[in-house]
């Protein structure tokens, strides 16, 4: 058995690691089990209690003070980004659910603030909505990262958004602001805005009916029909009535594989983990 002696120099240690990497402050306050998983590099199932996260709001719905804070169950906060581990085992993952279905408020992370809360998006000042409701759960894969430093060779030599990936989450049930579901892929799809490559990762929540039936992008077809292509079109339309062009698709203008899906994920994990070490230059980016 540890003596409290060994315990504290362990916790010591633990905290030396994190301010070395640049993140004392953030350590000190962070519940421990997340201290742990943050060194670790959160390449595996974290120690955080994900079942016990809840979404808290703090402001007025569709103002620009409003914000969405994840928090723990001793109502800590955690950053939906960064501390909640993007992998549940078996192949699944968790997914952030930032707009839920049927809604049109643009609302996302706020990779530039502490704890990044989920806030809806503005442009000159104005909050800014969808010019029309979007039919599926959307949001992000937590600790990933769409590098603007990196070209992608399948996709025209397209750099990353800046942002962590999107997730379209399929299944019939209106998800809410916040909420942390366990999702598994079924596709990717490749969308270029603006230049810039914004993957969007076809997903189903564990929960949904039909989950246990799709496992790949021709499941996707089969039990979804025609699913693919509207959200495809969905994305590559919506910027058009704001007088924007419309936005294109790499791979063909086709929908990835789920093999294809995981590899992107893979991928922009390592990106993440670059970024969080400070490997690669934060920006304005918030890795608190």
């Amino acid at each position: 058995m540890a003596t409290a002696a060994t315990a504290s120099a362990t916790a010591a240690t633990r905290f030396t690691l994190l301010a070395g990497a640049g993140l004392r402050s953030r350590a000190a306050r962070l519940p421990t089990a997340v201290r742990f998983q943050r060194q670790r590099g959160l390449t595996t199932t974290a120690l955080l209690k994900t079942a016990d996260l809840r979404p808290k709001e703090q402001g007025q719905p569709e103002t620009l003070d409003y914000r969405v804070f994840l928090v723990d169950g001793g109502g800590r906060k955690v950053s939906p980004w960064h501390d909640v581990p993007l992998r549940a085992g078996d192949g699944v993952f968790h997914f952030i659910v930032e707009i839920p279905k049927e809604s049109s408020a643009k609302m996302e992370v706020a990779t530039d603030e502490a704890f990044t809360p989920i806030k809806q998006d503005t442009k000159k000042g104005n909050l800014r909505y969808y010019p029309y409701n979007i039919n599926w759960n959307y949001g992000l894969l937590p600790q990933t990262w769409e590098d603007p430093t990196s070209a992608n060779s399948d996709v025209e030599g397209a750099f990353g958004d800046n942002d962590p990936v999107d997730v379209v989450e399929i299944g019939e049930r209106r998800a809410n602001i916040g909420d942390v579901l366990k999702v598994k892929p079924l596709a990717a799809l490749a969308m270029i805005d603006e230049g810039e490559l914004d993957w969007k990762i076809v997903a189903i929540s564990l929960d949904d009916p039909k989950a246990s039936l799709v496992n790949d992008v021709d499941d996707v077809e089969k039990h979804f029909p025609g699913t693919l292509t509207a959200i495809r079109d969905w994305f590559r339309d919506y910027k058009i009535p704001d007088g924007k062009p419309a936005n294109r698709f790499g791979l063909g203008n086709k929908p990835a594989s789920k093999e294809y899906a995981l590899k992107v994920i893979q991928e922009t994990n390592e990106s993440w983990e670059k970024l969080v070490k400070r490997n690669i230059p934060a920006g304005e980016l918030s890795l608190a």
